[in-house]
């Protein structure tokens, strides 16, 4: 039985599985997606997502932290710059696992493409402003509604600008009837 095991070895040695992953992980980072196979793309998943989200917050102890796992100067350089400042407002889910249609010709293995969430282009709207960040409660509430602490605790200027839009904004024109056309008979 093998209740509680959920580490894929890989077929590997734990030490060969170690740098396997650590060099995947800064080839990931530097690159912002790899080729490789699924059972691969799994295992480093639950790799370097811990080490996105200790990029997040940039102190000695995280760098040192990662830097242990990556051995990699020049990948942790880039993790902490460019990298954590993309996914900096993201939760969590920072990678993804797109499977490929072909399979690896000498074992038949089936390949993927793991990727960086925020370096795909492909997946993003143009001119579309980012979601502001939202918090969900358990109580009910319409959206859009302002309570009364909130209207009260605005600006008097702002409250008056708002007023102001309102009173500016032109009042809709029912649409013109279109004069009957004359049909000519041939």
């Amino acid at each position: 039985m093998r209740h509680g095991k959920k580490v894929n070895h890989l077929g590997r040695k734990t030490a060969h599985r170690h740098a396997l992953l650590s060099n995947m992980a800064s080839s990931l980072i530097l690159n912002k997606r790899i080729t490789t196979t699924v059972a691969k793309a799994k295992a480093l998943r639950k790799y370097v997502e811990p080490l996105l989200t200790k990029a997040k917050d940039d102190t000695t102890h995280s760098r040192r932290t990662v830097f242990s796992y990556l051995q990699n100067k020049e990948s942790l350089k880039t993790l902490f710059g460019e990298v954590a400042s993309k996914i900096s407002d993201r939760p969590g889910g920072y990678t993804r696992i797109i499977k490929l249609g072909d399979v690896r010709l000498g074992d038949n293995a089936e390949m993927c493409l793991i990727e960086l969430v925020d370096y795909n282009t492909l997946y993003t709207k143009d001119g579309v402003a980012k979601k502001t960040k939202t918090r969900r409660s358990r109580r009910g509430g319409k959206k859009g509604e302002g309570t009364e602490a909130e209207a009260a605790t605005e600006a008097p200027a702002a409250v008056e600008a708002k007023a102001e839009k309102k009173a500016k904004a032109p009042a809709k024109k029912a649409p013109a009837k279109k004069a009957p056309s004359k049909k000519s008979k041939e």
